[in-house]
C-alpha cells in the first residue's frame, strides 16, 4: 500500500508559512511500511480541492489531509473530501454539544460559525481531539473499484501529532498488510550531484527494490536508500547490500553511514585522537566554532579561537606577522597557513584552523574574486592548505568554506 499527502491552506503557498506536518507524517507512515509517493500543497479554494482529492483517490491507496478544518469560511477540507467522494455532509449534534460545552468551560460563548466543526462526512468515524475544536475523521470504503483510506487531519502541528499517536496509529497498522520499510543514508562531503551520481548509478540501477535519492546541499550529499519487505531483516538487507557497495565506491569521500552530521564525526576523531582544536576565522566571522560548538559535549575537545576580521587582530590574536599581510594580502595560504599554526602555538591545541576569503558580495578583484577562500589546518605533522573558489552568495560561500575545513580536518585525522 501507498499513501498520498495534501496539505490544505493557502498560507502553506506564502513564504511565511512551511508545511513541517507531511514531514511527520511521512516519517510516520514509513515506521508502518507505508511509502509516502505524493505530496501536495492546495489553497483554500473548493474546486481545486476537490480535484485534488479525486485524483488522489484514484492513485493513492492511503489519502491523508492536513488543515482546513477550522471554523471559517476558507475552511473547506470537510465539504471538499464529501462532493470529492459524492456523500453527504450532515451536523453531528452530539459533537456541537462538546463544543458549545469547550467554550463554556473557558468562559466563552461560542461563535456561530464554529458549529461547522461538528459536520461530519457520511460513513466517517469521528477522531476526537482533545487539543483543540476541529475532530478529525476516518473514511475507509470502495471508490472506483478500490479499497481506499482517507484521513482528514487538523491543521495546527501538536494537534495533528496527538490525532495521528491516540486514534490512527493502531486503526492503520491494524488495515495494512504486515510490510516493513528499512533505511540508510550516506552523506559525503565536497562532491558534485552529478560527479556522485555518475560514480553511483551503475550500482544503484542493478537493484530497482532499492530506491536510491541523492540530495545535494552546499558541500554536502547525501545519497538515500529505502526499501520494503515482509520482514525488517530482509528489508534492511538489501539496503545494506546497496550502500555497503556505494560506500565503498565512494571510499573516505563518506563521512557519515548512520546519520551522524561532519561537525559530529570530526569531534569523533578528535574525541578518540585525545586531540584539542582551536580556530581563527576570517571570513566565515565564527560560523566554524558555532558549527562545532552546536555539538553537546564539544568542551572536551575545542578549546576555543579567534574572529580576526582585521588586520590588526590577525597579528595581535594569531601571531601573524604585518609583514606577512602587507606582503601577500590578508586573503592568502602564507596567512591561512600562519593562522592555522598561531592560534594552534597560542591555544595550545592538537590541531589549528585558519581561514581567510572573500565571502561578498563586495570586496573582490580580478586576482583574488569573490568566493577565493584559503583553509589550513595546522598540527605536529605540518600545515595543509587549500584553496578554492566557491561560486554563491555570501551564506552559500561561508557555508561551503566551513564544511571543507570540516572535511579537510577528518581526513587528516583518518
Amino acid at each position: 500500500m501507498n499513501a498520498e499527502i495534501i496539505a490544505v491552506g493557502s498560507e502553506l503557498l506564502t513564504p511565511f508559512r512551511s508545511d513541517t506536518n507531511s514531514l511527520f507524517l511521512t516519517e510516520q507512515l514509513n515506521r508502518l511500511g507505508v511509502p509516502v509517493v505524493l505530496k501536495s500543497i492546495v489553497g483554500d479554494n473548493l474546486g481545486r480541492l476537490v480535484t485534488a482529492v479525486q485524483h488522489a483517490v484514484s492513485r493513492s491507496d492511503i489519502v491523508v489531509l492536513s488543515g482546513g478544518l477550522g471554523p471559517t469560511e476558507d475552511d473547506l477540507t470537510r465539504e471538499a473530501v464529501a462532493e470529492a467522494l459524492g456523500r453527504k455532509l450532515s451536523r453531528d449534534p452530539e459533537i456541537l454539544t462538546q463544543l458549545q460545552a469547550r467554550f463554556a468551560s473557558r468562559g466563552w460563548k461560542m461563535a456561530p460559525n464554529n458549529a461547522k466543526q461538528a459536520d461530519v462526512i457520511e460513513g466517517a468515524t469521528v477522531l476526537p481531539n482533545v487539543n483543540g475544536t476541529a475532530s478529525g475523521q476516518w473514511i475507509t470504503g470502495v471508490f472506483e473499484g478500490k479499497d481506499r483510506i482517507i484521513i482528514l487531519f487538523p491543521g495546527p502541528p501538536h494537534e495533528l501529532k496527538a490525532l495521528f499517536e491516540s486514534e490512527v496509529r493502531e486503526r492503520l497498522r491494524a488495515k495494512l498488510p504486515l510490510a516493513f520499510l528499512a533505511s540508510r543514508v550516506l552523506k559525503i562531503a565536497m562532491l558534485g550531484e552529478s560527479h556522485v551520481d555518475a560514480r553511483i548509478a551503475p550500482i544503484y540501477k542493478k537493484h530497482p527494490e532499492v530506491e536510491t535519492t541523492i540530495l545535494a546541499g552546499p558541500g554536502e550529499i547525501q545519497v538515500h536508500f529505502i526499501a520494503q519487505a515482509r520482514s525488517l531483516d530482509v528489508a534492511q538487507e538489501r539496503v545494506d547490500l546497496v550502500a555497503d557497495q556505494v560506500e565503498d565506491e565512494l571510499d573516505d569521500a563518506v563521512f557519515s553511514r548512520n546519520g551522524e552530521s561532519l561537525e559530529q564525526i570530526v569531534g569523533y576523531w578528535l574525541q578518540m585522537r585525545n586531540a584539542t582544536l582551536a580556530v581563527a576565522e576570517s571570513c566565515t566571522g565564527g560560523l566554524l566554532a558555532e558549527r562545532i560548538t552546536s555539538i553537546s559535549g564539544s568542551s572536551r575537545y575545542f578549546l576555543g579561537g579567534a574572529i580576526v576580521y582585521s588586520n590588526q587582530l590577525k597579528t595581535e590574536l594569531a601571531g601573524v606577522p604585518e609583514h606577512m599581510i602587507e606582503r601577500h594580502g590578508a586573503v592568502s595560504r602564507e596567512v591561512a597557513a600562519a593562522l592555522a599554526e598561531g592560534i594552534r602555538y597560542r591555544c595550545e591545541a592538537s590541531y589549528g584552523v585558519g581561514i581567510t576569503g572573500v565571502a561578498g558580495p563586495q570586496g573582490g578583484t580580478p586576482e583574488k574574486p569573490v568566493g577565493l577562500v584559503f583553509i589550513a589546518i595546522a598540527s605536529d605533522s605540518g600545515t595543509e592548505v587549500a584553496q578554492r573558489t566557491f561560486a554563491g552568495d555570501r551564506r552559500r560561500v561561508r557555508s561551503f568554506t566551513t564544511t571543507m575545513a570540516l572535511d579537510m580536518l577528518r581526513k587528516k585525522m583518518m
